[in-house]
């Protein structure tokens, strides 16, 4: 490996870990009634607010469900049956690349094409 390419790449990373380090988080203590107050909606509740997003409705017409029938087998479907559904929506991937993921990709694709180009 030549001097160029070693401070090229140690520039590199000290970049990318200077850029991908600065992450801040909070915590802290809270009582037992904010604690309470702000618990999670109950599950019914969250697959009755997926179907009002706009998206849903219009996934559940293609399909030719009705959106209002749709709603109305949410509320008659039993406890385990919700359980079940809204365990499925919230662990079902989102298929999207973070910011960060993008800027790696790009630092990635530029320190190839940098080393592709330059040879």
């Amino acid at each position: 490996m030549n001097l160029a390419l070693k401070k090229t790449t140690c520039r590199a990373l000290v970049i990318s870990l200077l850029a991908l380090s600065f992450q801040s988080a909070r915590a802290g203590m809270i009582g037992t009634e904010q604690a309470t107050a702000e618990s999670a909606p109950s599950e019914r509740t969250l697959l009755l607010n997926s179907l009002d997003r706009s998206e849903v409705a219009t996934q559940l017409q293609a399909a030719g469900v009705d959106p209002v029938a749709a709603r109305e087998r949410v509320r008659s479907m039993t406890d385990q049956e919700v359980h079940a559904m809204a365990q499925d929506i919230q662990t079902a991937p989102a298929g999207g690349v973070s910011t960060w993921g993008w800027v790696a990709i790009v630092v990635v694709i530029g320190l190839i094409w940098y080393y592709a180009v330059r040879k």
